[in-house]
């Protein structure tokens, strides 16, 4: 089947290596297998291409493979067709049988927390660690009043998910058994698939699906959790919001995501919703509210009962004052995220027009229309 690398890793012909080392890294973390449970479809399907990716990254991050694969063409069969034999024969300098292919993996150790410790080519003398299962990270949604950024909240989430076995407490093992070495991996938690290609041979190390990458198994296994260490129940969680936060930020909580039999914790993703409110506007750490006042109030000034966010206070509105101006309340507003204070409360003036007016209104209107008000 022909197979395009520049297409497998969604980059034109001309990009340069540093492009194509980033549309590899990014594809490689999307499609990495141990991101998806074994014995699913979609995890044959990462499986697959995965391994594509690696046999076009190769070829492509090499400048002479790159080279020789642009000369003889950009698949498998126009490959096969030219050049005195190709991919297999000597069109690939140093691609005939047996030979190995390394990936750099130290190079996405980052990337991938440690995940690519485990693979390596026959003759690449890559490190080996325990293969490391995780649990899936959880995201909720938990909405919040306005008052409530400005001066934090405590929730209480309670969650269905996975947690350790209590009557195993997390070993697996029935009461009264023992733990044994795992037989499948030897003890190690992990095992080797080879996979043969015209490119020589990959090996990959993955965790070991009999003891979870542990190790070990039980010699009878836990008649509640049968073995999975694991059981799925609703938990109740505590969840600090602190004052500043800005609706559609997301909170991470480290290791109260689902449990994993033998690995580690994932984690909980919280992301807030503030609701709005009908009497006051966020504006970076300050409060915007709107007061209403009469054409005398303006000219003469008055003190009016302002509404914030710590309750009802008093505001001189100043003789003369013009609409649309901003009066502050320091202090006031919403307390900074990371950082000491808080914003300030501005209050925006609109002076109301009347449009109605009694014969007693209209005549002193007019005197003062007379007088050159």
């Amino acid at each position: 089947m022909a197979k395009d690398y520049y297409k497998i890793l969604g980059v034109d012909k001309n990009a340069s290596a540093e492009e194509l080392k980033k549309a590899y890294r990014k594809l490689a973390h999307k499609y990495h297998p141990d991101k998806i449970a074994e014995g699913t479809a979609e995890h044959k399907e990462s499986e697959q291409k995965f391994k594509e990716l690696n046999e076009a990254y190769q070829v492509l991050s090499d400048a002479n493979k790159r080279q020789q694969y642009d000369q003889f063409g950009t698949t498998y069969e126009q490959a096969s067709r030219q050049g005195g034999g190709g991919f297999g024969g000597g069109g690939f300098s140093g691609f005939g049988q047996g030979a190995n292919v390394n990936v750099d993996f130290d190079d996405l150790e980052d990337l991938f927390g440690g995940v690519f410790r485990g693979f390596s080519g026959f003759g690449g003398g890559g490190r080996r660690s325990r293969a490391q299962v995780r649990g899936a990270d959880i995201q909720v949604t938990e909405t919040i009043s306005f008052k409530e950024t400005a001066f934090g909240v405590s929730r209480q989430l309670k969650l269905y998910k996975t947690v350790p076995c209590a009557a195993c407490n997390g070993s697996g093992a029935e009461k009264g058994s023992k733990v044994v070495t795992c037989k499948t991996c030897s003890g190690s938690g992990q095992v080797a698939e080879v996979q043969n290609t015209i490119f020589g041979s990959f090996q990959t190390v993955r965790a070991c699906s009999a003891c979870n990458g542990t190790g070990s198994i039980p010699e009878k296994v836990c008649s509640t959790c049968r073995g999975r260490r694991i059981t799925k129940e609703t938990t109740t969680i505590n969840v600090d919001i602190p004052a500043g936060i800005s609706d559609g930020e997301t909170l991470r909580l480290t290791g109260q995501g689902e449990v994993v039999g033998g690995g580690t914790t994932g984690d909980l993703y919280v992301t807030v919703r503030v609701e709005a409110d009908p009497h006051f506007e966020r504006r970076g750490n300050d409060v915007l509210s709107v007061v209403q006042v009469a054409m005398s109030e303006a000219v003469l000034g008055s003190v009016r009962e302002i509404e914030t966010l710590d309750g009802a206070v008093s505001l001189t509105i100043p003789s003369g004052t013009k609409a649309g101006t901003v009066l502050r309340l320091a202090g006031k507003g919403i307390t900074h995220l990371r950082g000491r204070g808080r914003g300030d409360h501005l209050v925006e003036v609109k002076i109301v027009v009347p449009t109605k007016l009694s014969k007693v209104q209209r005549k002193l209107f007019e005197e003062l229309r007379d007088a050159g008000f």
